[in-house]
């Protein structure tokens, strides 16, 4: 009867032989990795690496195109002008608080662009990021500010940009009223919106009505003293309304505002918000009596920082900005202490 014999792997056959003969430990047996995969293991393997790297290609180019992928742009590359910038002036301190961020700790958010061709973006959103990095870059020279972090965007319309736009600017900072009536009068004019209730209706969505109703009322402002005045965003909202109903009322108002603030020369914004409170008190005199009326009625003179002084016939007023709660006591104060 044939033995039977025992099995076991080949490899272990072959190191327990060579042992028996060469009178040594056995070998241990060839490592699977080093035994060459069958060809119909290697292709498969092949397909599915080329598969696998398709598919993410097909994500980053999808993600690219919905504005999802983050990509670094040089800066000279993004044209701001692309849109007209609702915001007008970036004030120095908040600047200066962004480009001290952007050193410590880099572009945290990407900007929103638009894709224009040959390498040339257009700005959507992100223009006091880009401006800080721009003066960064120029101030340190490091390569570090010479790009900026962006997202590609696909508006349909020209409106959608103009939306995108305001709506960021709404959420970080937020806008003046009169910065929110201004880009409503440019995309007027520039025929983006054919009628002042539906820009502001696109414009500001999320606003209450009465809110619109408000930025509607400062178009008048926008219309009579853009590019007049230096620090218009600075204007409160009562004096705005009140000026802008004074501007309607009163044809030659706008005249005598562009005049005033040319011969006085408002050394700040305070300055200017005063002059303005000045000039529609001035504006609206109070009524007299005919004996009374061939009278001339002094202007607004500047007695403090903030504070008008208009003197009549046992008349006077203070206003402006300076003219608060705290200024009247301690006016109350000193008439009382002088007996």
């Amino acid at each position: 009867m044939a033995k039977r014999r025992r099995l076991t792997p080949v490899g272990e056959d072959w190191a327990l032989d060579q042992a028996l003969t060469a009178g040594s430990e056995p070998k241990p047996a060839l490592s699977p990795s080093l035994i060459a995969p069958a060809p119909i293991a290697r292709v498969a393997g092949d397909a599915a690496t080329t598969a696998a790297f398709e598919a993410v290609s097909d994500e980053l180019r999808r993600a690219r195109a919905e504005g999802r992928l983050v990509q670094a742009l040089p800066v000279g590359s993004v044209q701001d002008d692309y849109l007209v910038r609702d915001r007008i002036l970036a004030e120095d301190e908040d600047m200066a608080a962004l480009m001290a961020s952007l050193c410590a700790r880099g572009q945290q958010t990407p900007i929103d662009v638009v894709d224009l061709g040959g390498g040339r973006y257009g700005l959507i959103s992100g223009w006091r990021r880009l401006s800080a990095l721009r003066l960064l870059a120029a101030e340190t020279g490091e390569a570090r500010f010479g790009t900026v972090q962006a997202l590609l965007r696909r508006p349909a319309e020209s409106s959608d940009a103009y939306v995108a736009m305001v709506e960021e600017n709404e959420i970080r900072v937020g806008l003046s009223y009169y910065e929110r009536a201004r880009i409503v009068a440019k995309l007027l004019d520039q025929g983006v919106y054919t009628s002042t209730q539906r820009a502001l209706q696109s414009l500001f969505s999320t606003a209450s009505r009465a809110k619109r109703s408000k930025i509607g009322t400062f178009i008048g402002i926008v219309t009579a003293l853009d590019g007049v005045l230096a620090h218009p965003a600075r204007i409160p909202e009562r004096l705005g309304l009140s000026l802008a109903h004074a501007l309607e009322a009163d044809a030659g108002l706008a005249g005598r505002i562009r005049d005033r603030l040319v011969s006085a020369g408002p050394r700040d914004a305070e300055a200017e918000v005063a002059l303005l409170a000045a000039l529609l008190v001035e504006a609206k005199p109070p009524t007299v009596s005919h004996a009374k009326q061939s009278e001339v009625t002094p202007a607004p003179e500047e007695v403090a920082k903030g504070v008008y002084l208009r003197g009549e016939t046992g008349r006077l007023t203070l206003s402006g900005p300076g003219v608060d709660a705290a200024f009247r006591d301690r006016l109350i104060a000193w008439l009382q202490g002088r007996g």
